[in-house]
């Protein structure tokens, strides 16, 4: 077992504890730590769905114009690493490990969870990398999330649909809310959301602690022609822009990294047109409507809740696949279910359900129940049967978790691939 290995197993063992949202512990360990978040610009980006895109083709345009840049993410792909990004590229194992060895070593942060120790991982790695600027993503809901200890240059809010009911609240203005944690007195915030609902519960929470919001089709839009994106910030417009991430639904999010970067311009930024064009065009995210040619093809896209495979059920039927077009899918425990799997009713030839190697996983045979589809007794078993209802032809569409979507790319793709863990 390697040093990264050993780190991981320890890191992994703390799981148990679960998800402890609030911050008096993150807090108290960073000032344990000698507050490695400070002294840092942030950009930090919460939303339903979107956000991990939003972010990266901002790091992407701020790299384009020679900005040294740190990008946390969670959860993983493939491996561990991809969470803490410095310049686009994970961090090293080997430094991976020696990070967790230090803060393992630290007594002082005996009852931090997986993901508090990875969050403070990351501001000690940004700090120590003299980043520019992080593009710091929310773990889970906002308010309370550990990421939550930053005073950002510009907040970013996606958009909100419902997701983790059972700890964010059972409507979208409770979850909404949560989101709506991350406003600072004073910082401007990008809203992405286009719901009325959830715009007044932004707008209310933004007017009382004096927060400026540019909102997505009043401040701020973008719409496509013949294949490129036209855009507008305020006054300033952008016309055949192209973008490295593919879908449609994109140019919302691409609306967003607009207006945000336009907020840092404002502050002191040096960043061109020619590196927004750059930036936009060399973004790439993984797992996210992630085309592998084979036969039959490969579409991966980590669609995790309803509101996502909406969103991908609309490409596959604008896509009009010549082919057979099969559906790989499993799911968390804690989804809506019958929502995802409805989505894909008008787009999806065949179904088949299988789990990934996690314990929150949904059973196959549960899911099979709201839809007729074939189950599968592994993801490998469930990769078999679904490029056999393909053919070779066809189109095999992973969807439903990351987790699901991180084995399945690793078995077809051959990539290495780190234990996955819901944190």
């Amino acid at each position: 077992m390697t040093r990264y290995q050993e780190a991981l197993s320890w890191l992994y063992g703390v799981e148990p504890r679960g998800i402890k949202l609030g911050l008096d512990r993150i807090i108290e360990a960073a000032n344990a730590r000698g507050n490695p978040e400070r002294g840092l610009c942030y950009v930090h980006v919460a939303g339903s769905n979107g956000k991990g895109s939003v972010a990266t083709m901002i790091e992407a345009v701020l790299r384009a114009a020679g900005y040294r840049t740190g990008q946390f993410t969670s959860p993983h792909l493939q491996r561990y690493v991809e969470r803490v990004r410095i310049d686009g590229r994970p961090i090293r194992e080997s430094e991976a490990a020696a990070r967790l060895d230090d803060l393992r070593a630290d007594s002082r942060l005996a009852n931090l969870s997986f993901f508090e120790y990875t969050t403070l991982l990351a501001f000690e790695a940004f700090r120590d990398a003299e980043c520019d600027v992080v593009l710091l993503e929310v773990g889970l809901g906002g308010r309370l999330d550990a990421t939550n200890i930053v005073i950002p240059e510009v907040s970013v809010i996606t958009n909100v649909s419902l997701e983790h009911q059972r700890i964010l609240g059972d409507s979208l203005s409770k979850i909404a809310r949560e989101k709506a944690g991350i406003l600072k007195a004073g910082v401007p915030c990008v809203v992405g959301a286009r719901n009325s609902r959830v715009r007044r519960t932004l707008g209310s929470r933004a007017k009382a602690i004096d927060a400026p919001l540019r909102t997505i089709g009043r401040d701020f839009d973008a719409h496509w022609e013949d294949g490129t994106l036209s855009a507008r910030v305020g006054d300033l417009h952008w016309s055949r822009l192209r973008l490295g991430l593919r879908g449609r639904y994109q140019g919302d999010n691409a609306a967003c990294a607009l207006a945000a970067i336009e907020e840092l311009r404002d502050r002191g930024f040096q960043i061109s047109e020619a590196n927004v064009r750059r930036g936009l065009r060399r973004a790439k995210w993984p797992g996210r409507l992630e085309w592998h040619s084979e036969r039959p093809a490969f579409l991966f896209d980590a669609a995790h809740n309803a509101a996502g495979c909406r969103t991908l059920a609309r490409y596959l039927e604008e896509l009009a696949f010549p082919g057979r077009v099969v559906l790989l899918f499993g799911a968390m425990k804690d989804k809506d279910h019958r929502a995802m799997i409805r989505a894909f009713d008008d787009s999806v030839d065949r179904f088949v359900f299988t789990a990934p190697k996690i314990r929150r996983a949904e059973s196959p045979g549960r899911l099979s129940h709201i839809k007729k589809g074939t189950v599968a007794r592994s993801v490998r078993d469930g990769i078999s049967r679904a490029k056999r209802a393909a053919g070779p032809d066809g189109l095999v569409v992973v969807a439903g978790s990351i987790f699901l979507v991180a084995e399945t790319r690793g078995l077809v793709k051959g990539v290495r691939t780190d234990p996955p863990i819901a944190m």
